[in-house]
């Protein structure tokens, strides 16, 4: 399978609102006027694309001065037939360099019970700030929310 990250388009709504529902019966999936929203505001998201179909989708928001950016991971999802193939994966690597060439800040709220999105946040080098009580909604699932620094910034402190 060869897939392509490429911006998401307004012709992809559907489709993302088709894999939010589900991704996530029991929250509140995104509506077509979310998806909407983020694209009409500049949010930086990436589909991911076999052909023309559009398997997956990555959402980051980019806000503050120049200089002092802080992004926030908003959404990120793979349709569950195409889960474990990399896809995500991809879709998150892509989202974070974009992140790391405006030397920001990554910000997200994960499910407590999502092991497979946590391991996956962690090993890239996101760590817990702390925990949302009933977070999601409807369901009331706890989120714990998660910050990852830029890229450069890790190199430095090390350094």
């Amino acid at each position: 399978m060869t897939v392509e990250l490429r911006p998401l388009r307004r012709g992809d709504i559907r489709r993302c609102v088709e894999i939010e529902k589900v991704l996530f019966p029991g929250d509140s999936p995104w509506s077509a006027h979310a998806f909407r929203s983020e694209l009409d505001s500049g949010a930086y998201y990436l589909g991911a694309y076999e052909e023309q179909e559009l398997l997956g989708y990555a959402g980051l928001a980019v806000v503050g001065p120049r200089g002092d950016y802080e992004a926030s991971l908003h959404t990120i999802g793979v349709a569950p037939e195409h889960q474990g193939k990399g896809i995500g994966k991809a879709l998150l690597e892509a989202v974070l360099d974009k992140a790391d060439e405006l030397r920001a800040p990554v910000l997200l709220e994960v499910r407590t019970d999502n092991e497979v999105a946590l391991a996956m946040y962690e090993k890239r080098g996101f760590t817990k700030l702390g925990i949302r009580k009933r977070y999601y909604q409807p369901s009331g699932a706890d989120a714990y929310t998660m910050v990852r620094p830029p890229l450069g910034a890790v190199a430095e402190e090390a350094g």
